[in-house]
């Protein structure tokens, strides 16, 4: 018995057939109901599992923490440790939406080379090496940020600039790669 999924990929792309694999039922009591007796069948989509397992685990980090720092949240716990951060510091919630950010678009580069692969249009894997610019600078952010804004590190504000424009570039770049081979496909 295959449960639905709303968003399943083969809704959504045009992937070829996926691989099934048959899991043993967990037990064979007749105890139990008698659709348990029979194996059941599993899709493995491993870039939709970590992207709905991530997605779903940033989700409850943000909702489940207030608006906090990590100072706070510390003080809280133990009034004898006390951490000092300055008061640029980001709450929680700012960083589970960073890091979550960074986690999205390297699963978004997953997918759109997977995608590439097995639909056959290699064009598409011209996107996902157009995305590494802006990945460089989403880690620049983080990493100025993991220092508490640091004038010392101003280098990664500018550095964090160009490789944006650098990387809005490289995607146009690779979304009219995909236009042209789209239209070469079409004819």
């Amino acid at each position: 018995m295959v449960v639905p999924s709303l968003f399943s990929p083969s809704k959504i792309l045009p992937f070829p057939n996926p691989k099934q694999m048959q899991l043993p039922s967990a037990t064979k009591s007749p105890k139990f109901l008698s659709a348990l007796l029979h194996p059941i069948p599993c899709i493995f989509y491993t870039g939709r599992t970590m992207a709905t397992v991530l997605g779903v685990a940033g989700l409850a980090l943000v909702s489940i923490s207030g608006p906090v720092s990590a100072s706070e949240l510390a003080a809280m716990g133990s009034s004898a440790m006390q951490f000092s951060e300055p008061s640029n510091a980001l709450s929680l919630p700012t960083w589970a939406v960073h890091v979550s950010s960074v986690i999205e678009w390297v699963t978004a580069m997953a997918l759109v080379w997977q995608y590439g692969e097995r639909s056959g249009y290699e064009s598409w894997k011209g996107l996902s090496w157009g995305m590494v610019p802006l990945l460089g600078g989403a880690l620049c952010a983080c990493t100025w940020h993991f220092f508490y804004n640091s004038e010392s590190l101003e280098i990664l504000v500018a550095l964090q600039a160009a490789l944006t424009v650098i990387g809005n570039g490289t995607m146009c770049i690779a979304a009219f790669r995909i236009y042209k081979s789209s239209q070469r496909s079409s004819k």
